[in-house]
């Protein structure tokens, strides 16, 4: 008797909900009183939304970006693997492992439907704590 598993398909991350996202995470960021940008990637890695705030740092652009890929390819925040990389934690050359860089400071959060990853966004611009926290409030409005 053999049995197989039919996978189910899950809906992909798609432009509405990667508007969805930045838009939550800009308000959450406006409340505070902080200027950030925000990025939006598809579970390929590839650019959904971007939006940097007129008075955003311009590097927070690339911290963004580089937040929300590392978020993904680890498939998790970017907050829980701080102390991982450090030079006495166990992934402490995973920093410089691969030709895209990694970003491991607050302000990325992996983005999941029903259990699997399809995509994930990075936050930029505040201090570590306060991207988190924005990064957060968006992905609990993608939640059921």
């Amino acid at each position: 008797m053999s049995t197989t598993t039919t996978a189910t398909a899950v809906t992909p991350l798609s432009t509405q909900d990667a508007e969805t996202l930045l838009t939550a995470a800009r308000r959450a960021a406006e409340a505070a009183g902080v200027t950030v940008s925000v990025t939006v990637l598809d579970a390929g890695g590839h650019p959904l939304a971007f939006r940097r705030d007129d008075r955003a740092v311009l590097i927070s652009g690339e911290t963004s970006t580089r937040k929300a890929y590392t978020a993904l390819q680890l498939n998790a925040p970017t907050a829980d693997l701080v102390d991982l990389v450090k030079p006495d934690g166990p992934f402490h050359t995973l920093t410089t492992a691969l030709d895209r860089p990694l970003l491991f400071i607050a302000g990325g959060l992996p983005v999941h439907r029903e259990g699997r990853l399809i995509g994930a966004i990075g936050v930029g611009g505040g201090a570590p704590e306060q991207d988190h926290s924005f990064a957060t409030a968006a992905v609990e409005t993608l939640r059921p």
